[in-house]
């Protein structure tokens, strides 16, 4: 469609509307009564003729409405509706309404593309309903017509329905295109390219008499092909191998190939019309025909209604919480566990971003988990905030300072922002390990894993969760159905948003927002509409109360057992867990953790600045059982031997105090790698780093300790590594952002206000009633003379406009003061009282009296 059907469509023939609210009450409001009563009389004289005429009969909060549920029709805010009305019906706008209908909705969108138009209401049902009638479809119908009115995808009356040009386009079928109704042209689309005298063969075959002209030719066979008893009985003598070709293609495609010497079915059918050539090899069924042969439906299967959700099992909410609550300090446990590994500094960063398939496979390994469900917590905790890249030259990933944070806050405020996160997050796990369009692997935390939808598909999915009995499961194939049901146009066998609602269904079960698939109660309280970031936290804060109760209160004591280990029975306040984390390795996970003492823990708490009886005491504080002799023993043993090597920057060097064990280190041939030189009777050299000689040193069983470049040992901490203070993510919006209502209100006033001006009634404009796009143009003394009149009876004026930087409109103002050059008014096209310098007024005119 060119732009100037566009346009023809958009453009304003006649009704004007005020603007109202501000100052110069007055002025303003006698221009506003004026507008009002001139729409009022010519809407009730005639229907809208245009998109533009109808956008104009409606109210602010439909208009509001209409760019609530279209935001992208806000970018830029249009000058008036005639703009607006132009840019609803642009290609992109219209595709990107047409994918937010539900089935029933864009079945009816289709059917009206191939009615008539405009199509009265009547044959809108017929064709939807068929012959027998529908009874859902009659009680469905005008609803989803008002839905695809508000988008301002359809105009008019119930008598005069018209779906906009470029929706029609898009749904009308076509050779190149064809319909969802499978449908084919009319038989005057197909007919259009024949010989008239061909055309009158076909009347004369059928029986029908001859025409003057091929308009009424064709006009007679249409008449034929829709009158169901005529047809019928032409049909009657039609051959059983003739409807057998019909049979195949009435529900489309409507195409079909034909040799140069048809078989006689073949041609018995395109004899009589039933069949017209659509090239030289193709025939086609015409639209009438398919019609009749299929009862009046314009679909084979008509889906008024959504398929319910159906429950698959019911638990007790007790279950449920309960079950859930487990998994959530599961995944609490499991992210806290993630990035105790890569605490001093995880996996590097690939080149192009994101995490290598190999340090994927490790971190699952480690995790105990398969490599999906590693990418779903490593992305979790990169959308919380938790997880980033550290920026370095030698980048790596390590958690964030946001993560110590996190872990001060009670379980169930730290599981209430994942949760949060997880909900609002477009970066999607499930599509870790596939490839893009370029080829290139998709790796988890690396780029261009945000896809738009799945935000909207995680609410909607917990939304239709929460429609069913209390702790009931769904149905999978229940649920799919009905989400593809309500997006038709975005959905498929293998699109994205038919991926994302299984996706979203394990994720929730991981993270406990589910359990056992059945919506929680903390699960729910996330559902309430949140428009920004400070209301998502609030929910948060909901979910976290509703969580609290269910989750295992954490202990304060372990037991310690011979083997030199510790039991803990629960869940360990998190001092203790921290200080026990650094003494010990968890040796093993479930209803209890295990962990294990072994030298290697406890000279990592050595070297975390604690002394042997630092230890000795923390472990008689916080076991229920005495401290063993083993576990004492090896405490003692390690402490002694600790920092008896001392190692600093040579660029190494080991020095100590007993000459015979260096002497010992040198013999040793595990030695030979790190590269030892005596440099003095108690100290060591190497080219090596400090830290490669510590390792080196350890792995040979000695237990040397850092010291500075003063001499002092140098305590490190276990988490000491953090990248700097780090942003979570944004979401990629789908689409333009949704206007708050502020904006919408602000929108709505400025149209209307720009519209009053657009189409404003002049008085040297009698004949064409409405500004015509030209600015007006007046001497320098009848623009001051107007004006100075204007403002002393506190009417208004039209005015054409130049502003400083050269661009030129159109406003309507009402006049207040005018003096030193200037003129004060309301401006009833920005709504506000303006001031313009007279010589950028380039020429004014009275608006014409209320012709009512």
């Amino acid at each position: 469609m060119g732009t100037g059907e566009r346009n023809q469509e958009a453009h304003v023939s006649e009704g004007t509307t005020g603007a109202t609210g501000g100052a110069a009450a007055a002025p303003r409001a006698s221009v506003s009564a004026s507008r009002a009563s001139v729409s009022a009389s010519r809407s009730a004289a005639s229907a809208p003729r245009t998109l533009a005429e109808s956008l104009r009969a409606r109210t602010d909060d439909s208009l509001a409405a209409l760019l609530r549920i279209r935001p992208d029709l806000l970018s830029p805010v249009p000058g008036d509706l005639t703009q607006l009305a132009t840019r609803a019906g642009t290609r992109a706008s219209v595709v990107r309404a047409l994918e937010r209908l539900d089935t029933f909705a864009l079945q009816t969108a289709q059917v009206l593309a191939v009615a008539p138009d405009p199509a009265p209401y009547e044959a809108v049902r017929a064709l939807l309903a068929g012959d027998d009638g529908d009874a859902e479809v009659e009680r469905a119908l005008p609803a989803a017509l008002a839905a695809l009115r508000e988008q301002a995808l359809v105009w008019g009356g119930d008598d005069r329905l018209r779906l906009v040009r470029t929706a029609r386009e898009l749904l009308a079928p076509s050779p190149t295109h064809p319909s969802p109704t499978g449908l084919g042209p009319t038989v005057a689309e197909a007919t259009s390219g024949m010989s008239p005298g061909r055309v009158q063969e076909i009347l004369q075959t059928v029986g029908l008499p001859a025409t003057h002209d091929p308009v009424s030719a064709v006009a007679a066979l249409t008449a034929l092909f829709t009158d169901r008893t005529r047809m019928g009985e032409l049909l009657d003598t039609a051959p059983s191998d003739a409807l057998t070709v019909l049979d195949r293609l009435v529900w489309g495609p409507p195409y079909g190939e034909v040799s140069a010497d048809p078989p006689p079915p073949v041609r018995w059918l395109r004899d009589h019309g039933l069949l017209l050539p659509a090239s030289a090899r193709t025939v086609v069924l015409p639209r009438e025909v398919a019609l009749h042969l299929r009862a009046g439906r314009a679909h084979r299967t008509t889906e008024p209604v959504a398929p319910a959700v159906v429950p698959l099992r019911e638990y007790r909410p007790q279950v449920v919480d309960a079950t859930a609550a487990g998994q959530a300090f599961t995944a609490l446990t499991t992210v806290e566990d993630l990035l105790a590994e890569w605490n001093e500094g995880g996996p590097a960063v690939l080149r192009a971003g994101g995490l290598s398939v190999r340090d994927l496979k490790r971190t699952a390994t480690a995790l105990d988990v398969s490599e999906p469900v590693a990418a779903f917590w490593l992305e979790l905790a990169y959308a919380a905030g938790l997880l980033a890249s550290d920026g370095e030259v030698d980048e790596r990933y390590a958690p964030t300072p946001e993560y110590d944070d996190w872990l001060e806050l009670p379980p169930a405020e730290r599981w209430a922002r994942l949760a949060v996160a997880w909900l609002a997050a477009t970066r999607t796990a499930g599509i870790v390990g596939e490839q893009d369009a370029k080829g290139r692997t998709l790796s988890a935390l690396g780029p261009d894993l945000d896809r738009s939808p799945a935000p909207e598909v995680r609410h909607r999915v917990l939304s239709l969760l929460d429609t069913l009995p209390d702790a009931a499961s769904p149905d999978p194939a229940s649920l799919l159905a009905r989400l593809r049901w309500e997006h038709p146009a975005r959905s498929g066998p293998d699109d994205l948003r038919s991926r994302l609602a299984p996706w979203t269904l394990s994720e929730a079960e991981l993270l406990g927002v589910t359990g056992r698939g059945a919506l929680t109660t903390h699960g729910r309280t996330l559902l309430a509409p949140a428009s920004g970031a400070a209301e998502r936290e609030a929910l948060g804060r909901l979910a976290a109360r509703a969580l609290a109760p269910h989750l295992p209160e954490p202990v304060d004591h372990v037991l310690l057992q011979a083997d030199l280990t510790a039991v803990a029975p629960g869940p360990l306040r998190r001092p203790l867990a921290a200080m026990l984390g650094v003494l010990a390795d968890i040796e093993s996970k479930g209803g209890a953790t295990v962990y294990r003492f072994t030298a290697g823990s406890v000279r990592r708490a050595l070297d975390a600045g604690q002394t042997a009886s630092d230890l000795q005491a923390f472990l008689t504080e916080h076991s229920r059982t005495p401290v063993p002799q083993p576990l004492s023993y090896l405490i003692d043993d390690v402490a002694r031997r600790h920092g008896h090597l001392r190692v600093g920057v040579a660029s190494a060097y080991v020095r100590c105090d007993d000459e015979a064990m260096l002497g010992e280190i040198l013999a040793d041939k595990r030695s030979r790698p790190l590269h030892l030189r005596r440099l003095a009777p108690t100290v060591l050299a190497t080219t090596a780093e400090p830290a490669a000689l510590l390792e080196g040193l350890r792995s040979m069983g000695y237990a040397p300790a850092a010291e500075s470049a003063e001499g002092d040992v140098l305590i490190t901490r276990a988490d000491s590594r953090r990248t700097p203070r780090r942003t979570a993510p944004v979401p990629v919006p789908d689409g333009p952002p949704h206007p708050d209502e502020t904006l919408l209100d602000a929108a709505v006033r400025a149209i209307r206000a720009g519209d009053t001006a657009a189409t404003v009634v002049r008085k040297d404009q009698p004949e064409s009633g409405r500004a015509d796009g030209a600015l007006p143009r007046t001497s320098s003394a009848e623009t001051l003379a107007t004006v100075q009149a204007a403002a002393m009876t506190g009417s208004a004026v039209w005015i054409g406009y130049v502003n400083a930087e050269g661009s030129a409109s159109q406003r309507v103002i009402a006049p207040v003061r005018v003096e030193g050059g200037f003129v004060t008014a309301y401006d009833h096209t920005a709504d506000e009282v303006r001031t313009y310098p007279l010589h950028r007024i380039t020429g004014v005119a009275e608006l014409a009296e209320d012709p009512a």
